[in-house]
């Protein structure tokens, strides 16, 4: 009889359990203005972002003279890169995500993969705190891979922080650090 109650007890305290596994949460981050630090050198009206939140290890502390993007193609991936990737939902609309690097490198590249994307700005946060803003200007990018900042000296960079919004259903951002 004890060990009919036992496994009773064990049973019982399993079921919730199980009805738990089977509830997905999906997870998104708030959705606010952007926000940027003083001294931010982008002048125009910035989009309503959700943010997917990461702690980050350097804030902007000056930021260089933006740049334009152009567009610039790469035909080809060189051979020593890291790469991280971060998926776009076309039903989160804008959004600001931040790319955690802390690595040492050349240059960056931004690959578009899975569809268009529309990209307001990326900040380039090196470890000093030193920032670089490639202004976007809004505008969609097709597939492929870009040139987003070259530091031929080689620097550190701590995080690449981008506000984009997917035009297809899932766009993939990925972003390689040549070493």
């Amino acid at each position: 009889m004890k060990k009919l109650v036992a496994i009773a007890l064990f049973i019982a305290t399993l079921a919730p359990v199980a009805d738990a596994a089977r509830v997905r949460v999906t997870k998104r981050g708030r959705t606010t203005k952007v926000t940027v630090s003083r001294g931010f050198p982008i002048r125009r009206t910035l989009p309503t972002v959700t943010v997917r939140t990461r702690t980050v290890r350097v804030t902007p502390r000056v930021y260089l003279a933006p740049v334009v993007f152009t567009a610039a193609a790469v035909a080809t991936l060189p051979r020593d890169v890291w790469t991280t990737t971060e998926m776009l939902d076309r039903d989160e609309g804008w959004t600001d995500f931040v790319m955690d690097v802390d690595r040492r490198g050349t240059r960056l590249l931004l690959d578009i993969d899975r569809g268009t994307a529309q990209i307001s700005f990326a900040e380039v946060v090196f470890e000093n705190g030193e920032t670089q803003v490639v202004d976007f200007n809004d505008r969609v990018h097709t597939n492929g891979i870009y040139e987003l900042v070259d530091f031929r000296s080689g620097r550190k960079v701590d995080h690449v922080r981008i506000v984009a919004r997917a035009d297809k259903e899932n766009t993939a951002i990925r972003l390689h650090l040549v070493q």
